[in-house]
């Protein structure tokens, strides 16, 4: 099974680097409501979706899940916690539609990271960039939600 290229976290990786991450790849299909991983636990894994649905969930209070983002493209990914200490999913994932997926452990990235220092520096700063942005979209939907709350009590 080859990594797709549209994860972010691959773009600019060499051909040889594509197949280095490609030999520790595990595909692994996923039942509709099957979890990858809840929030909390240690980060042992990231997934690259190839296809079906995956859902990112955030625990908001006992009993309480709440959806922040739906994965439905090949390429999209999750737990890259399993990248970053402490090493634990600060999200949850669950199958919202069975899915097709590949597993890259933890323990086989920290060792192919060790044999390629430019592999590990390419992912480090394809994944800062991606964070980068994911922040300045949450700032951005936070100046909307703010600006809607005080229109909405001034009209009070």
């Amino acid at each position: 099974m080859t990594l797709p290229r549209a994860c972010f976290l691959f773009q600019g990786l060499s051909e040889q680097q594509i197949k280095a991450l490609d030999a520790i790849a595990i595909a692994k299909t996923v039942k509709q409501d099957q979890w990858l991983f809840r929030e909390g636990e240690s980060a042992l894994a990231f997934y690259v979706l190839l296809n079906g649905a995956v859902e990112l969930v955030a625990r908001v209070d006992k009993g309480f899940d709440l959806p922040i983002q739906m994965l439905r493209s090949g390429g999209d990914c999750c737990g890259i916690a399993a990248l970053l200490s402490p090493y634990v999913y600060n999200i949850a994932a669950r199958c919202a539609k069975q899915a097709q997926v590949l597993v890259l452990k933890k323990e086989d990235l920290e060792s192919l990271f060790q044999q390629d220092k430019q592999l590990n520096l390419a992912i480090m700063s394809n994944m800062s960039r991606h964070l980068l942005d994911r922040l300045h979209e949450t700032r951005r939907e936070l100046r909307i939600h703010f600006k809607t709350l005080s229109d909405s009590a001034d009209i009070i």
